[in-house]
């Protein structure tokens, strides 16, 4: 089990120490469940009544915290920052070693680093390339002319589609299928004739996506994610979305096609996107939020209503119905009362 002192870590975090430099660090666990070994972390003040009673090692905490803290602290100003840092120091997560297993489909005109690793059964189509410390898990499918970045991970059954470039560090999640075809079609007649979408997608460097989660090819031009940006599970981005830089978008928000939305964007699970907009940068969606029209200032925006009794939801629900009506009378009120 691997264990390192409580000096290294705040060294490796640029921590200040409050207590025993020497004791050893194996694991990490929430404030509750955190037993001798192990550190822990303080992030959200809902959670500070579990502080003055945890068991772990050591806490990281912001300065303000430290005083209730009944262990070894590291101080920092963002200790979830801290937290997400050291969460990789005692990761699982399996290494996987170089090579291509035997099971494996590879053209013969695909060029792989010799530090790749290609999982079982993993089929990788011509002109491929795929850079140095790539791992692909069993089952995943690399379409033709496609490109992955140095240190690049696709989880098992991974798909990508042919002409999709990812970037580096890039990490897709099991199940994602990124390079599929956009819905085009266009109608004659009340018959529908599919568009061939020649486009492809492009991935900037750093950027995580969830399991399950689609992005579709351009029909013309490339589909565009930005560098940094992080997709959850569940997401649908339809053909020619371009998405800014360092952009989050939390499970099951679907982008309609042509949108393009700016960087260091927050979106909320559920929201939903209409196509041919603009999105502005900094802009904040929260769950469940229907977009409709373009957002040309960075701000927080919201729709829908919050949860509330069966009773007074129908009640609100038939208000709603009459707000036309109830406008149309209040205009009429003030022409009298002007007159």
């Amino acid at each position: 089990m691997k264990s390192y002192s409580l000096q290294e870590l705040a060294q490796a975090l640029g921590a200040e120490l409050k207590g025993d430099p020497d004791i050893r660090i194996s694991g990490m666990a929430t404030l509750r469940a955190a037993g001798p070994g192990a550190i822990s972390f303080l992030a959200n003040p809902a959670y500070g009544k579990y502080l003055k009673d945890t068991k772990a090692s050591a806490v990281i905490v912001s300065p303000a915290a430290a005083g209730d803290a009944p262990t070894n602290v590291l101080l920092l100003d963002n200790p979830y920052l801290g937290y997400a840092r050291l969460s990789h120091w005692f990761d699982p997560a399996p290494i996987a070693a170089a090579g291509v297993h035997p099971t494996a489909v590879i053209d013969s005109s695909a060029k792989l680093a010799k530090t790749a690793s290609i999982g079982p059964h993993v089929v990788i189509e011509a002109d491929v390339e795929i850079g140095e410390h790539v791992a692909i898990g069993a089952g995943s499918f690399v379409g033709a002319r496609c490109r992955i970045g140095d240190h690049g991970i696709l989880r098992p059954r991974v798909t990508l589609a042919h002409d999709v470039v990812i970037g580096q560090r890039c990490h897709i999640l099991s199940g994602a299928v990124i390079g599929s075809d956009g819905f085009g079609f266009a109608i004659e007649k009340g018959v529908w004739h599919r568009i061939a979408q020649v486009g492809g997608v492009v991935l900037g460097n750093d950027v995580e996506i969830g399991a399950n989660t689609t992005i579709d090819r351009g029909a013309m031009d490339s589909t565009l994610i930005g560098n940094g940006v992080k997709i959850d599970n569940l997401v649908q981005i339809a053909h020619n979305v371009c998405i800014g830089d360092h952009t989050a978008m939390a499970a099951k928000v679907g982008v309609a096609g042509s949108t393009r939305i700016g960087s260091h964007c927050v979106f909320g699970g559920a929201s939903g996107i209409a196509g041919h907009l603009e999105i502005a940068d900094q802009v904040q969606l929260t769950g469940m939020t229907m977009v409709t029209g373009d957002i040309s200032e960075p701000g927080v925006y919201s729709s829908g209503t919050s949860a509330d009794t069966n009773r007074q939801w129908r009640k609100n629900a038939v208000r709603f119905r009459q707000l036309d009506a109830l406008a149309r009378r209040i205009k009429e009120l003030e022409k009298k009362s002007e007159g």
